[in-house]
């Protein structure tokens, strides 16, 4: 005897199965959102043995579980020979799925090149092999699904806004167990009886304190949790009666605190009673100092570890005397008689240690002058451009300076920054390394290897260049998408083949003798750095931009003229030899200038190169985000 599917009979429950029968009947491209373990897969299942198509094939592709490198050839196919290892012609997804339904399972763990693909494909209803040119129409229907926001990946420009159109034609969101409660009996008696029978125990039934226990937990795993719950009580069961002892739920749900907390809460508790000093200072200061170390002195990734904003991490800094607190020097300047009072203001820079910015900190001259002007200069440290220019999106800083790539990505998705100055072009500065044992010798040795990039960074535009210098495609090679690292570990040197870097990481691997340079910028990338801004604060705050770039072009003389100063000053920042600090601040200028035409067209070039690949959504004009003073 087959066990039928459980009759849902929480509202909630109810009104999205309405949906799903409203649904079910049509072609319409389907978006499921749920929490992970909230039956997802169930529902496409439903609406697909509910439709026209319920008697051809259903098949589920899990989007997260598919490699950077064969996930092309996974869901649209391959030719014989279109790679290594090709052997035969191989038949994707799309085309196991024909006629029947395929679900996208995690589809917003999609690498972004998929996501261009994954639109042409439901746009045009056609797929084409890795390997040939011949457009293969198809006839499936399909449904995503996501446990992720794709709203905020959006807005952190990790999802395309146009497939995300195309994918939520019709969308069900379900809610997760904790909200339809009443489902919770009805799921547990069901499971109870499934599992029984797979086992060949006699039926069982819940008592009424595990029903009770059931319903008190908040089920975090959501419906796949309670499954295996119940699976287990099954398992350990002796007696037709299940205890909320056989459900192994007593220590969660006899508190409302994970385990974890528990023994914070005891550990607070006990030094409340045997402290003779007053508690709570002693924790703020230690929590704000540990997330400091953590984050390296990082102070919006400090907030953002603590859960708190950099505004309220900035107070508890003045509170702790690390930073002067806003408050009292404003009450001192209005107190003062011959002080007009005025509003504090906050130059909020990000950088990346190295070059001007790196430097300007260091010497601690920008904070010097503008003090007596009532402006607070804030620092936020970032690993690259991409995550710099995603701040400043998000008007997290005001200021920064990045490569030349990461801007063109960010005026794509809209970001309201506008480019200030720039420096001059430093193309040994970017490179792509290999082990000095590797069997890579020359760009064509490439094919079919691993290659690190960080997304939309300035190596990311190198890799293009030298990849179509050796006549190769994306996908002759297997690029995999990580963020800047030097030193590399053991794992690190055997996870890729090869790796795009940037100084000052390029110098210091190169001065180890462990790597190679295959090729670097010369004849290929100009590698210019660009000043930014966000829109709004340069067109309020006009004159402290001009103070910046004054401070900054004093600093790139600064630079240019002692090396070895300069060196010293980022060595101990940065945990990089000094050694390896000359030869990458020799090897560029830093002599910052404005905005100019030739430039700008320079940038416009890069530009429109991306948009032909299908890395843009749309195509851009740079002179729109330049700021005119």
């Amino acid at each position: 005897m087959q066990i039928s599917s459980p009759e849902l009979i929480d509202p909630a429950s109810r009104a999205f199965k309405s949906v799903l029968d409203q649904l079910a009947p049509t072609d319409a491209t389907v978006l499921i959102i749920g929490e992970t373990g909230t039956g997802k897969e169930v529902m496409a299942r439903y609406l697909h043995h509910h439709s026209a198509r319920s008697r051809q094939p259903f098949l589920a592709v899990n989007c997260g579980a598919l490699t950077e490198s064969l996930a092309e050839s996974e869901l649209f196919g391959h030719e014989k020979g279109a790679f290594t290892g090709a052997q035969d012609r191989h038949r994707g997804w799309f085309e196991a799925a024909e006629g029947g339904t395929l679900l996208l399972d995690e589809v917003g763990e999609l690498s972004p090149s998929l996501q261009v693909k994954l639109l042409r494909v439901l746009q045009e209803r056609e797929i084409i092999r890795v390997g040939s040119s011949k457009a293969i129409k198809v006839n499936v229907r399909v449904i995503a699904a996501t446990n992720r926001d794709l709203a905020v990946a959006i807005r952190e420009r990790r999802f395309r806004e146009d497939l995300y159109y195309r994918l939520n034609v019709a969308s069900v969101t379900l809610p997760p167990l904790r909200q339809r409660c009443e489902d919770i009996p009805v799921l547990a008696s069901h499971f109870l009886q499934l599992y029984a029978r797979r086992l060949g125990r006699p039926q069982l039934r819940l008592s009424e304190d595990a029903v009770a226990t059931l319903m008190d937990y908040s089920w975090p795993g959501n419906i796949r949790e309670l499954e295996n719950t119940l699976h287990n009580a099954v398992l350990l069961s002796r007696t037709s009666l299940v205890t909320p002892q056989q459900l192994r739920l007593n220590a969660i749900a006899g508190s409302d605190l994970p385990s974890g907390e528990e023994a914070l809460d005891q550990f607070l508790r006990q030094q409340m009673q045997q402290s003779e000093t007053p508690l709570y200072p002693r924790v703020i200061a230690a929590l704000v100092k540990n997330a400091l170390e953590l984050t390296q002195g990082n102070q919006l990734q400090a907030a953002a570890l603590l859960g708190i904003s950099r505004h309220t991490l900035r107070t508890q800094l003045g509170h702790l005397g690390v930073i002067k607190p806003r408050r009292t020097s404003l009450r001192q300047r209005e107190a003062s008689p011959h002080h007009q009072p005025q509003q504090e203001r906050e130059l909020r820079i990000g950088y990346q240690k190295f070059g001007n910015l790196g430097i300007l900190k260091a010497r601690q001259s920008l904070e010097q002058q503008l003090s007596d002007q009532g402006v607070s200069v804030l620092w936020s440290e970032f690993p690259a451009g991409p995550q710099l220019l995603h701040a400043l999106s998000n008007k997290e800083v005001d200021f920064g300076t990045t490569g030349e790539v990461p801007p063109l990505f960010a005026q794509a998705s809209n970001s309201p920054m506008v480019y200030v100055a720039w420096e001059p072009a430093a193309p040994q500065s970017v490179a792509l390394l290999v082990p000095t044992n590797s069997p890579v010798q020359q760009i064509g040795d490439l094919r079919g290897k691993r290659i690190a990039v960080n997304r939309g960074s300035n190596v990311h535009y190198l890799l293009l260049q030298i990849l179509d210098e050796a006549g190769l495609a994306l996908d002759e090679v297997r690029i995999v998408y990580a963020p800047p690292k030097y030193p590399l570990t053991p794992s690190d040197l055997s996870a890729v083949d090869a790796w795009m870097m940037w100084d000052p990481l390029l110098s210091d691997a190169e001065n180890s003798g462990q790597f190679r340079v295959i090729a670097d910028g010369t004849g290929r990338v100009n590698n210019h750095q660009f000043y930014l801004a966000e829109r709004g604060f340069a067109a309020q705050s006009g004159d402290l931009l001009q103070i910046l770039l004054t401070a900054l072009e004093q600093t790139g003389r600064y630079i240019d003229a002692h090396h070895t100063e300069a060196a010293a000053l980022l060595s101990s920042e940065l945990g990089i030899s000094a050694t390896s600090l000359m030869h990458a601040l020799a090897r560029r200028s830093h002599q910052t200038q404005r905005m100019n035409l030739a430039i700008i067209r320079e940038q416009q070039t890069i530009a429109d190169r991306f948009y032909a690949l299908g890395l843009f959504s749309r195509a851009i004009r740079v002179r729109e985000s330049v700021w005119h003073p």
